[in-house]
């Protein structure tokens, strides 16, 4: 029963990930505000922490976070050929790069919940990246990526989380 709820999970997952994958490719072509908002990562760092937070272990937070990644950077790029619209190479090899990582951020964030000064170092490492990241690849912060990075900071650090 347990390998069933995990395919599951995994299915739910990447299929989540497929639909934001093509949601975020959609905005990006017909909507400004949106379309910057998540093509940035802020959102995203956002989203895969609230997946690995309420992860049950941190090996199904690797396996929830490497699933939504893949789902998300496939079906990101396959709508953008579909629609003939322009995308960088270099972006993509870059999302790659970070789908690949993405199971090793998904442990490290599974342990914010857990007691002690490890936990909360991470927690505010996550918070720094996501603004160091907002200034350096984006030209930000903005005001959404403010707005996120408060939502971040109550997953961290506010949030509790059954185990």
């Amino acid at each position: 029963m347990k390998k069933a709820n995990l395919a599951i999970s995994l299915c739910v997952m990447f299929l989540l990930g497929v639909g934001l994958g093509i949601a975020s490719k959609l905005l990006d072509i017909y909507t400004t505000n949106l379309g910057n908002i998540f093509s940035q990562m802020s959102i995203w760092i956002l989203i895969g922490t609230i997946i690995a937070v309420f992860s049950a272990t941190k090996t199904k937070a690797a396996l929830n976070i490497f699933v939504f990644c893949i789902g998300m950077l496939i079906a990101y790029y396959v709508t953008a050929e579909l629609t003939a619209s322009v995308y960088s190479i270099a972006f993509l090899y870059g999302w790659a790069a970070f789908s690949a990582c993405s199971p090793i951020f998904a442990v490290f964030t599974w342990r914010t919940k857990e007691k002690g000064a490890f936990g909360t170092m991470i927690s505010f490492g996550i918070l720094l990246v996501t603004l160091i990241i907002s200034v350096v690849l984006f030209d930000g912060p903005r005001v959404y990526d403010i707005v996120i990075m408060i939502v971040l900071a109550y997953f961290l650090f506010l949030q509790k989380v059954k185990r």
